[in-house]
């Protein structure tokens, strides 16, 4: 097993960003990015609801559809303005949760209240892992 630790210092950035109804989460993220040109960061909170939403189970293929109002009890990954991966979790009314990788289609309800930490310093890449078969992050520094 092969490990990469990567090092780096200096005064991190935070954006702050409060997301109104029938924003698209996700989408609104990557614009986010983007726009700041978040070269790497995290999310480091998300207190909100949604109306609608879609995630993306563990089997990497199926994507399923929530039609309830939900609250968001989780979200976290990495942002970057080439790339997010983000896993949410959500609560619903009868306080079952629902969760898994954020895709496009989960629609703001009333706010979401977001914090995305800009990591200085460092950058994410992008390559292909020919054992996933994804395109999966590699840490840089700038």
């Amino acid at each position: 097993m092969e490990h990469a630790i990567l090092s780096a210092s200096g005064a991190m950035t935070c954006h702050c960003v409060r997301l109104h109804r029938g924003d698209d989460l996700l989408l609104s993220i990557r614009e986010l990015a983007k726009q700041k040109n978040i070269a790497a960061g995290v999310v480091l909170s998300a207190v909100g609801c949604i109306s609608e939403g879609r995630v993306r189970d563990a089997s990497g293929v199926t994507v399923r559809e929530i039609f309830d109002h939900c609250e968001i009890v989780s979200l976290n990954g990495t942002v970057s303005a080439q790339r997010c991966h983000l896993h949410i979790a959500l609560s619903r009314v009868d306080l079952s949760t629902i969760g898994g990788h954020l895709c496009v289609g989960c629609i703001v309800n009333t706010t979401c209240e977001l914090v995305i930490a800009e990591l200085p310093g460092v950058s994410f890449g992008v390559e292909n892992d020919p054992e996933t078969g994804y395109d999966e992050l590699i840490f840089q520094t700038k």
